[in-house]
């Protein structure tokens, strides 16, 4: 089947739907459903996403989405389609561009604006970190001691979208709407009945790959084989990895199974009353072998 709207999760797509002055009001609706609680974002200044370090040679950093607001709130927005070693040093990384390009020439009194990282993830933290039910994380620097935020101008909002299962009917806030668009645009072929507001008018019609031109409609196809190649590639990489896993805990069971019957062949064998030699002879045990296995027996 055809799709209809565009995948998001593409360079093209997210960048059509987030980082085009067309569509900033996608942006500031997508910030504002974010950040609950904070000063409502009226407007948004697009910024050069291109970052060099201090000299040509410093690495340099690229986001998908920079802006700031009003009040000079500087804005990363990131879609990570997929794993990376070390995500967070990356993700901090970042962070600091927007930061150390607050410093003005000659005399400062270092007082920053706030920096906000928001990474959309297309993959689940590592290790179990978080439970199943818990895919919103917002992380800023604390005082371990009384748990108070020690400073509230670095912010990062991580999103694992692989978590976010509700359905049409469990829509209830504009946070929910907004994730589950991004988890399931391109699998839509109609609008559904829970995302009347406005904005999400304006994303639909936005979204139609039928409405693209011709030229926008080629760079987003190539998006796709991209973003299809590197899905195939993590695909790839995690089914042998599992087999892998597999294969290594077949093997470590047959280890750990004749390491079971060697251990139990000694112990019967002493019980007999066969002399240490004598199980030396019969198992071609070395005789600090035997040992070892008798006197773990009597320290248990």
């Amino acid at each position: 089947m055809t799709e209809r709207y565009i995948n998001p999760y593409t360079d093209f797509g997210f960048k059509k739907l987030f980082g085009t002055e067309m569509n900033k009001d996608l942006l500031i609706s997508f910030l504002n459903a974010l950040f609950i609680g904070h000063e409502v974002i009226r407007d948004v200044t697009y910024l050069n996403g291109e970052h060099f370090g201090e000299s040509i040679l410093n690495r340099k950093a690229i986001f998908d989405v920079y802006c700031e607001n009003e009040q000079g709130e500087k804005f990363i927005v990131e879609m990570q389609k997929a794993e990376q070693n070390y995500f967070k040093d990356r993700s901090i990384y970042y962070s600091t561009f927007p930061i150390r390009e607050q410093a003005p020439r000659g005399e400062w009194d270092f007082r920053l604006k706030a920096v906000y990282t928001v990474g959309i993830l297309n993959f689940i933290f590592p290790d179990d970190e978080y439970s199943s039910e818990c895919f919103h994380h917002e992380v800023k620097l604390m005082d371990t001691a009384d748990k108070h935020v020690f400073y509230d101008k670095l912010t990062f909002v991580y999103i694992e979208m692989p978590k976010f299962n509700k359905t049409e009917d469990q829509l209830l806030t504009m946070f929910d709407k907004w994730l589950f668009v991004l988890r399931n645009l391109s699998r839509l072929m109609e609008r559904p009945a829970a995302l009347q507001e406005r904005i999400f008018t304006k994303l639909f019609e936005q979204a139609e790959i039928a409405h693209f031109t011709p030229k926008d409609a080629w760079e987003y196809e190539e998006s796709v084989k991209v973003y299809r190649d590197l899905t195939n590639v993590v695909d790839t990489a995690e089914r042998k990895g599992l087999e892998k896993g597999r294969i290594e805990g077949r093997k470590e069971g047959r280890e750990e199974g004749r390491e079971e019957e060697k251990t139990a062949t000694v112990h019967r064998l002493f019980e007999m009353g066969l002399s240490i030699e004598q199980i030396v002879q019969g198992t071609a045990l070395k005789e600090s072998v035997i040992r070892e296995i008798l006197q773990k027996q009597v320290n248990t």
